[in-house]
């Protein structure tokens, strides 16, 4: 009764086959045991034929082996075997893409399957997914055809080694991965037509192809990479991690980046072998770029010099931040205060007796600090050259190395004073002459000093007793002979006393 029910419901499932049923008849036929007379049949079979697949297996699990002789006993008539009840030499479910996945899904059956079966069709069935590995439980079948599907993925070349009755294998219409070229000596039992647009044999001429360009694209990818490598090293380490900078030392490259290829937009200043730019590097920082135009000596002094001036530390000392050295440009790297220079203010702006005073002291402290510390640097205090910053601090902005003459220092100091408390006016008519405007001032001082005083200081008498005082202590430093026997820290004492509360800024 039991092989009755289970072949109605397969007959159903045929007839009326939809995408649900598959899955009910599964169901079903877990819910059927076998007879209990059955393990008696089971044995009597195994000695008669003990060649049966599941005469082997121990213990026998009798549910699965009544389950195999129902769909074998169907499948067997599916496929149209003339004589079911005497052989079962074929399996034909070409063109019936309803129940193939079907009789695919029962492992049970293919796991015993009978072994008269030498042929097994399922092409043509738009199979999806990978190989259907359970069919090479059937061992000694001579023929599998799986053409005309949509299978995908590997092959198992393996397990089909092992089917070792194979002669005709038709894998062709699929999509299977191309096999490795050490794999395709078992393929060449078949024949070739057999794995036409299959996707497995591998194109001896895609091969090449694919040796052609490693051969060509390694050595390009190498090369590609070192000059990746190189640019990133020697052109644009702004790209490189923080951790791998050298945070003092430019290139041309980023110098031309920063400043948009030195471009005249940017160039904010110009003088006697140097043109100054403003830029903007890669981390947003603001920079001042003065680049050399008589290279200023040779690459490893200018470095070494370098390397002091990124030390100097004072409130009165633009910051350098690095450098560039290189056979075609040599340029130092500073901070960006701003285009105001000392000259610019005091022509624009008319500033008052106690602002240039004050810039007179922040300049004279980072003088006295660089005697201290760095006694081989000198600067140049020049009023086009010192910055002054938006809170009113003069800063000192050029700077050379070597340069310890402690009387020339005191003497451009001398000359800044009388530049700063004189009449403009009165300066451009000795055009440069410092000799020539010295000695004029020194012939007025100090009955005749409203002449040569910058009248826009408006002054008052306490002022002006200090304003001739400073004038003073410029035409003392301003003297060769007198700067001789003077130190920047005796001028410093000097000036504070001028005016004593300025001194606490």
């Amino acid at each position: 009764m039991a092989s009755i029910l289970i072949t109605c419901l397969l007959l159903m499932f045929i007839a009326y086959f939809e995408p649900t049923l598959p899955a009910t008849v599964i169901e079903d036929l877990a819910n059927l045991h076998p007879p209990s007379n059955f393990n008696t049949t089971i044995v009597s079979n195994c000695l008669k034929n003990p060649s049966l697949r599941y005469c082997g297996s121990s213990p026998m699990d009798l549910d699965a082996i009544f389950k195999f002789t129902i769909v074998a006993s169907h499948l067997c008539n599916e496929s149209k075997n003339p004589n079911c009840v005497e052989s079962f030499p074929k399996i034909d479910l070409r063109n019936r893409p309803k129940i193939t996945p079907l009789y695919l899904s029962f492992t049970f059956f293919w796991k015993y399957c009978p072994i008269t079966i030498l042929s097994i069709d399922l092409s043509n069935n738009s199979l999806k997914g990978t190989f259907p590995i359970d069919v090479l439980f059937c061992t000694q079948t001579h023929v599998l055809d799986l053409s005309h599907n949509g299978l995908s993925g590997d092959v198992p070349i393996q397990r089909l080694s092992s089917v070792t009755n194979l002669t005709i294998l038709n894998l062709s219409y699929n999509h299977f991965s191309e096999i490795k070229i050490s794999d395709s000596w078992f393929f060449k039992r078949f024949n070739s037509s057999c794995f036409f647009n299959s996707g497995i044999l591998p194109s001896h001429g895609r091969y090449k192809i694919k040796a052609v360009m490693l051969l060509l694209g390694f050595p390009l990818v190498v090369i590609f990479t070192v000059g990746g490598l190189w640019w990133l090293c020697f052109r644009r380490p702004d790209f490189l991690p923080r951790v791998l900078q050298n945070k003092r030392k430019f290139t041309t490259a980023m110098l031309k980046a920063a400043t948009d290829g030195f471009s005249k937009k940017n160039m904010v200043g110009k003088g006697d072998g140097f043109v100054m730019y403003r830029g903007i590097l890669r981390d947003g920082t603001q920079v001042r770029i003065e680049i050399y135009s008589n290279n200023r000596g040779n690459h490893r002094e200018y470095v070494e010099e370098c390397k002091v001036l990124v030390q100097l530390r004072h409130r009165n000392l633009v910051k350098v931040y690095g450098w560039c050295s290189n056979r075609n440009i040599r340029a130092l790297v500073t901070e960006w205060i701003g285009r105001v220079s000392v000259e610019t203010w005091l022509s624009e702006s008319a500033p008052c007796w106690k602002h240039r005073y004050k810039v007179l002291v922040g300049v004279l402290k980072a003088m006295c600090y660089l005697q201290e510390q760095w006694p081989e640097i000198g600067c140049d205090i020049k009023t086009s050259s010192l910055l002054l910053h938006e809170n009113g601090d003069p800063l000192i902005a050029r700077f050379r190395v070597g340069e310890n003459s402690t009387p020339k220092k005191i003497h451009r100091f001398g000359i800044l004073v009388l530049e700063m408390m004189t009449d403009q006016t009165l300066q451009e008519e000795f055009n440069g002459d410092e000799t020539g405007f010295v000695e004029y001032v020194k012939m007025l001082y100090p009955r005749k000093l409203q002449k040569v005083i910058d009248e826009r200081m408006k002054l008052t008498e306490n002022t002006f007793d200090e304003t001739r005082q400073t004038i003073c202590i410029g035409l003392i430093c301003a003297d060769h002979q007198t700067c001789q026997q003077l130190s920047i820290g005796q001028i410093y004492n000097m000036i504070i006393k001028v005016h004593p509360r300025t001194n606490t800024y």
